[in-house]
């Protein structure tokens, strides 16, 4: 996997040329798709840059990532002396100059831009027609994930589809309605489910394959509420998992040691940082792991996004996962030091991203992870919501898809425990809907998955003012906070983007 990784280093330089339609005034120059792509080459070089795009701080690096692990009710902030655009994420509290939003709106259209080169540039070259569409599926790919976060963060926003070769005309662009923009990202995904290979070069998972597609496509239909099309989809995946390399893995802590993250079997689609280098515009730059880690510890971090003790302290110590997602102890000056005495926040922090980062720095920063974005404990876990939703109640399959998740839950690095234990039969469709979200939460733990299944499920209420909130904020409003606002500098360019999201 690494033997590439480079390229995602070096092609968002280029891809600053390429990038003229991230929205901004001034773009940093301008090259047309007839004067670069030559080749098939030429063509996975944009698709790269796009790659590097989501592997740089501004996205999963950092920005993106903790927006959305702040947003939900797992992740509070510890370190209050931290920025305020990050405390305006976690306490609803957001206008429209917010830093947070202001860096990933722009980068999350500059993967746009270069899906869009790369689309663009297929037509130009010199390939069969099997190259073509795979190389137009893998961009198409690209550009429906952007959207795909970009139109649940803030709703109509613009959707471009082609590449701009005069950025004066992004500057009157106007905003696409949500189902739209939903339109175009299903068949983008389609398209991409049709033609991408089942499998990479070497087994890659930073690459998409028509599983990967179909598992976006899953989440996707899961997301609108389409709960047939959900469950078709997630049941395909789970139907041709061996075709496509898919299982869970044995021990749930190799999902998070850096060393072992190339090629696991349960990713499905991730972005891989690469030990201790960096490119241009803070490319392969992955900061989660001090953002989450311990201040004061042996290997420091910096507290920031801490989970709650409510967190810990509903969170049965049988689970396994608890162990693995937690640190409640760690070493400092070469002692084992439980949370209680943590230098700062005293509260379990997160271990996810900071416990084996593998090449790093001191505080983890410029770590070796490769960040999944889908695996496929999700894609049996949406199965599992869906054929309920379908089926007016559990079935014997959605149970023994849930019921997966909570075997493997039960392997503690190699000894079998009995917690948590098999759902049984006889539930209720209610019943069994809220433990799927809970196991949900539990599994895809600060994953950046919790605050879209708040968002999708329509919880905010519940979970942030009611009795068992596990991080209380009596200020939530529904008619606000489900979107985030468009950013101020982009409105000001371009009043075609007004209004405003309500409540901004």
């Amino acid at each position: 996997m690494k033997r590439y990784i480079n390229k995602l280093i070096i092609f968002p330089l280029l891809l600053s040329f390429l990038a003229c339609t991230d929205l901004e005034e001034e773009p940093v120059g301008v090259l047309a798709p007839e004067s670069f792509f030559k080749t098939p080459s030429d063509v996975q070089a944009a698709i790269y840059g796009a790659y590097g795009h989501l592997a740089s701080e501004s996205i999963f690096g950092r920005k993106l990532s903790l927006t959305l692990q702040l947003r939900g009710d797992m992740c509070d902030i510890g370190d209050k002396g931290t920025p305020a655009r990050r405390q305006q994420v976690n306490d609803f509290d957001m206008d429209s100059n917010n830093g947070m939003v202001t860096a990933f709106w722009p980068s999350l259209y500059q993967v746009v831009s270069a899906a869009n080169a790369a689309i663009d540039g297929v037509q130009l070259i010199d390939a069969t027609d099997e190259e073509k569409n795979a190389l137009e599926a893998e961009a198409r790919f690209v550009r429906a994930f952007a959207y795909y976060h970009l139109v649940r963060i803030f709703g109509e926003i613009p959707y471009i589809d082609y590449f701009v070769s005069d950025p004066e005309a992004v500057k009157s662009i106007a905003k696409t309605s949500v189902s739209e923009i939903y339109t175009k990202i299903i068949e983008d995904t389609e398209f991409a489910k049709e033609y991408l290979p089942d499998v990479h070069s070497g087994d890659v998972r930073t690459r998409p394959t028509a599983g990967t597609a179909a598992t976006m496509l899953a989440s996707i239909h899961l997301t609108l509420g389409n709960f047939q099309q959900a469950a078709d989809e997630a049941v395909w995946v789970i139907n041709n998992k061996d075709r496509f390399g898919y299982a869970l893995e044995d021990d749930f802590q190799t999902l998070y040691i850096a060393d072992q993250a190339d090629n696991l079997q349960e990713h499905i689609f991730a972005v891989d940082f690469l030990g201790q280098q960096s490119g241009s515009g803070s490319a392969n730059d992955d900061i989660m792991g001090p953002i989450t880690g311990i201040r004061g510890a042996d290997q420091n971090g910096w507290s920031v996004s801490v989970p709650s003790m409510a967190v810990y302290n509903t969170w049965d110590a049988r689970d396994y996962r608890r162990k693995v997602s937690l640190e409640d102890t760690t070493s400092v000056g070469g002692v084992a030091t439980p949370y209680t005495e943590y230098q700062q926040v005293q509260r379990p922090h997160i271990a996810k991203f900071a416990r084996y980062p593998g090449n790093s720095n001191a505080d983890t920063r410029y770590s070796d992870h490769n960040y999944v974005l889908f695996r496929y404990a999700e894609v049996l876990l949406i199965a599992a919501e869906a054929i309920n939703e379908v089926s007016g109640g559990p079935t014997a399959d959605a149970l023994g898809y849930i019921n997966q998740v909570r075997t493997r839950a039960r392997n503690w690095a190699g000894t079998v425990t009995d917690f948590p234990a098999d759902l049984a039969d006889g539930m209720s469709q209610s019943d069994f809907r809220t433990a799927v979200l809970e196991e949900r939460r539990l599994e895809l733990a600060f994953e950046f998955k919790r605050w879209y299944d708040i968002k999708r499920r329509d919880m905010l209420v519940e979970v942030f003012t009611g009795l068992n909130s596990l991080e209380p904020h009596d200020n939530v409003n529904t008619s606000r906070d489900y979107l985030f606002p468009l950013p101020q500098d982009e409105l000001e360019r371009n009043a075609n983007l007004l209004p405003q999201n309500s409540g901004y």
